[in-house]
């Protein structure tokens, strides 16, 4: 897509990364402004953005840790989180539905993985549903099973990519 851009998310991204987050989760599970608004200050090089002509369309964002239970609620609230940890979380990887199956997600997954790569992470940890297991394994993570999580009601595996 030739007017794609990934970037990071900056302070004036929020309204636009939320509409993201609201348009592809249920209300159960997207994530608050508030938070939104932490990962983009507190974590900004774990937040990245896909532009369409001047247009956010997707977002992958994160935060970093030691440990390996990912299940934390307040994690997502980057509650724990250190920059330093070895361990990088995706809290979201997610697209417009408007402009979903034309590689955006898989764009933002390249960069992002190449960006966690840049911050000496050892690990690229995920929470994501059945059928999202298959997208995932293409991209070389490894699924670890049923999660303990039940964020929003639902079932997740906890999927992993060593790096």
């Amino acid at each position: 897509m030739k007017n794609l851009t990934i970037r990071f998310a900056e302070p004036d991204d929020l309204t636009a990364c939320h509409t993201v987050e609201c348009n592809c989760f249920p209300a159960s599970e997207a994530a608050l402004t508030s938070s939104i608004e932490k990962r983009i200050h507190e974590y900004p090089e774990g937040y990245l953005v896909a532009e369409l002509d001047g247009q956010i369309v997707g977002q992958v964002n994160s935060g970093a840790t030691d440990k390996e239970d990912i299940t934390d609620e307040e994690f997502k609230q980057l509650i724990g989180h250190d920059p330093d940890g070895k361990n990088i979380v995706i809290f979201s990887l997610s697209v417009l539905p408007d402009f979903q199956h034309r590689g955006i997600a898989d764009q933002l997954m390249v960069e992002f993985i190449k960006q966690s790569h840049k911050l000496d992470k050892k690990r690229v940890l995920l929470l994501c549903k059945d059928d999202l297991i298959p997208y995932y394994s293409r991209h070389g993570f490894t699924d670890s099973g049923i999660s303990e999580s039940d964020h929003g009601g639902a079932e997740w595996h906890e999927m992993a990519l060593a790096l």
